[in-house]
């Protein structure tokens, strides 16, 4: 399987780019927001790999960013997502807004991108708020034991929710309500689990 591709471009498009390794030319299928950071033809760029293969077929999709590539992969696990269309809703919105709009529970954001009807979107939130809640879990597990371990669970926390397409202010204040007259004891992940729950209601 293909994990990564480094190479220069040879064409692209906002579709796909043909990426030139070695005097091969690989074909990598890539949404708006990945073509939007390629740099210009003739230029060298490396890219992560998603490798779908069937029985009949192997396709490539190309991604910039971990993150992008990350949730990718989250999306075509849900039923009736294949690789066209969770690239088509990776351009349709940044991943932060997209994972915002899962998290928050926004059907109507997430049917405003081409292709997603309200039945897809519903889908997605059932099949991916936890997973995604628990990503964010993993990456901003606590592990700091100072004196101003509260005040730098409160900012861990911030900065998990402003991953997930929530606005600064709005993550501060849900981490600040969540908070409130609890025993924090350095856990980020209690605090973005109780901040999440509060926002539900």
């Amino acid at each position: 399987m293909i994990g990564y591709l480094k190479g220069t471009i040879h064409k692209k498009s906002p579709e796909q780019l043909i990426l030139d390794v070695r005097d091969v030319g690989y074909l990598l299928e890539i949404s708006n927001q990945t073509y939007d950071e390629l740099p210009s033809e003739d230029e060298e760029v490396e890219l992560l790999v998603y490798h779908h293969v069937t029985d009949n077929d192997q396709r490539l999709f190309g991604f910039a960013s971990q993150n992008e590539k990350d949730l990718f992969e989250l999306l075509i696990t849900v039923k009736g997502v294949g690789p066209k269309l969770g690239l088509t809703i990776l351009s349709g919105l940044p991943a932060e807004e997209i994972t915002g709009a899962i998290v928050q529970e926004d059907k109507s954001a997430l049917s405003q991108i081409k292709g997603i009807g309200k039945k897809t979107a519903q889908r997605m939130i059932l099949e991916l708020k936890d997973k995604i809640s628990e990503m964010v879990d993993a990456t901003y597990s606590s592990t700091s034991s100072t004196s101003n371990v509260a005040s730098n669970v409160k900012e861990e926390a911030v900065s998990a929710l402003q991953s997930l397409g929530f606005k600064k202010r709005d993550a501060e204040e849900s981490i600040e309500l969540a908070a409130k007259g609890e025993d924090i004891d350095g856990d980020v992940q209690k605090l973005v689990k109780k901040a999440l729950s509060k926002m539900d209601k």
